[in-house]
């Protein structure tokens, strides 16, 4: 009899134990694993979350945390369905990268219809925190303001004042376009043509040839990873950075290392990363480094973040629910390897410094991957925009 009551004792000791423990908080990684923008989020972005994973387990070792990841292979119908499976059915609680502005965009409404979080890293749009803000999505790393800002502006100074646009014809190279164009017309410029290209293009003569007889004294680039990549290679092949400049608006440093310092060598551009910059954040890149073999872009850092100040906000607010989540992540300060001192706006856009840099020389770089000077730090209320400015409704004015 006593045996049987202490079996029993022992069973329910466990029931409750086991009932005691607290439930993992899913975070999933929804990215581009094979497409155009591949190398500058894909796989690395889930290295990238796994270690933020990490470093708040050293904080909250008894708190469990699982990761997903997919391809949203850029289609915004593809992504809404592998997130509203995760919501639905796998319980995770926030989904973070999000490359591509269409796929944000729709990832974003549809996380606060769940009461969700969303953490945009890779797309660009300022939108996101613009006429499209939510109460549960961010938008983390980088916007076409804070670019049109540093690299547009830094071009404009340099006495480049006519510009002609090579666009990637969606959400991204729409908003880049006209933030650039704001930013030119506010010093004096002006645009006297665009061309609109599909997304993924591989030839980019038939645009290059409209924009080298556009005269221009400055060919802007509006698109990035390997159309970025193909359409500076192709520009260079035709001779055309001898009579005009080109404008890279959005450059990684993944696309420099495909390029190579002989064909990037000299282009301004605007980062909110860079793995060199100090001794955090080259011990934090060479933990990645360890894991895929290269350096981390500014969009895989920024997955790092966002995932850790996430988990931070989702301890403190005891809970995972979207709106309780987000308000926390509000409250407290970004710090780690990616930002000190960024802060969390009401619009959702995470506000931290950001650089300008210029690409090395080939004889001035010290090793592989020592690709930028940095030019500028730009404070993160300059960089980004005025939060009045966006045209968030949930912006008290």
């Amino acid at each position: 009899m006593l045996r049987t009551g202490l079996a029993a004792s022992a069973l329910f000791m466990a029931v409750v134990a086991h009932a005691a423990e607290t439930p993992p908080i899913k975070i999933g990684v929804l990215t581009d694993m094979a497409g155009p923008y591949a190398a500058i989020t894909g796989k690395g972005a889930v290295v990238a979350a796994k270690l933020a994973i990490e470093d708040f387990q050293k904080e909250a070792p008894d708190q469990k945390v699982e990761l997903l990841s997919a391809d949203h292979q850029n289609k915004p119908d593809i992504a809404t369905g592998i997130a509203r499976k995760w919501f639905d059915v796998d319980g995770v609680s926030m989904v973070s990268e999000l490359t591509t502005s269409a796929v944000a965009l729709a990832v974003q409404k549809l996380a606060e219809d769940k009461n969700r979080v969303s953490i945009a890293s890779g797309a660009g749009s300022s939108d996101l925190t613009g006429k499209a803000c939510s109460k549960t999505g961010f938008h983390w790393t980088y916007d076409t303001y804070a670019l049109a800002n540093g690299t547009g502006r830094a071009i404009m100074d340099q006495g480049a004042k006519r510009w002609y646009f090579l666009t990637v014809d969606y959400a991204f190279g729409k908003a880049l376009q006209e933030d650039v164009t704001q930013a030119v017309r506010a010093k004096g410029g002006e645009v006297i043509g665009e061309v609109k290209h599909p997304l993924n293009t591989s030839d980019f003569s038939s645009f290059l040839l409209q924009a080298q007889q556009s005269g221009a004294d400055v060919i802007g680039l509006a698109n990035a990873g390997a159309d970025l990549i193909n359409s500076i290679k192709q520009a260079n092949e035709f001779g055309i950075p001898q009579k005009q400049r080109l404008a890279a608006l959005l450059v990684y440093i993944t696309d420099v290392h495909a390029l190579g310092l002989p064909v990037a060598k000299n282009v301004f551009l605007t980062t909110a990363f860079y793995w060199n910059a100090n001794d955090e954040t080259r011990a934090w890149s060479k933990r990645y480094f360890d894991q895929m073999g290269s350096i981390p872009t500014m969009a895989q850092a920024g997955v790092y973040s966002g995932a850790l100040h996430y988990l931070r906000a989702a301890s403190k607010a005891k809970s995972v629910e979207g709106d309780k989540v987000a308000g926390a992540m509000r409250e407290i300060a970004v710090n780690d390897a990616f930002a000190k001192g960024g802060k969390v706006r009401a619009d959702g856009r995470m506000v931290h410094d950001m650089y300008l840099a210029q690409v090395k020389e080939p004889q001035q770089s010290k090793g592989p991957w020592d690709y930028y000077n940095i030019v500028k730090v730009i404070k993160g209320d300059e960089a980004f925009r005025p939060m009045a400015n966006g045209g968030c409704p949930l912006v008290v004015k």
